[in-house]
């Protein structure tokens, strides 16, 4: 069983910054991965970047060179770097932890999801 509660979204302007992020507590050894997921009205749910229990991440390209997804371990947290932000990006973003298998990363806990807004 994991529980993740998330924080910092909110309203920015276009080209601020945000950080999001996502504390961890339980576990469970099927959990080798940790994820962001963002959702706006009538858009299909995108994931936005993965971080594996071995450090490696990947991106969606949307967010390639302006996101970047890290860990603390110490903390047991997940971090979201936005910067350069679109008003596109507006969203609720979704922390989850999942397990990063053959097929792709599939999530399995999900966070309570946290509104951000880019706009002037």
């Amino acid at each position: 069983q994991v529980q993740l509660v998330e924080s910092g979204g909110g309203l920015v302007q276009p080209g601020g910054s945000l950080r999001l992020s996502c504390a961890a507590s339980g576990s469970a050894f099927s959990i080798n991965a940790m994820g962001w997921y963002r959702q706006a009205p009538g858009k299909q749910r995108e994931l936005v970047a993965v971080i594996t229990s071995g450090g490696s991440t990947n991106y969606a390209d949307s967010v390639k060179g302006r996101f970047t997804i890290s860990r603390d371990n110490a903390k047991n947290t997940v971090y979201l770097q936005m910067n350069s932000l679109k008003p596109e990006d507006t969203a609720v973003y979704y922390c989850n932890a999942g397990g990063h298998l053959y097929s792709g990363y599939v999530p399995y806990y999900w966070g309570q999801g946290t509104q951000v807004t880019v706009s002037s």
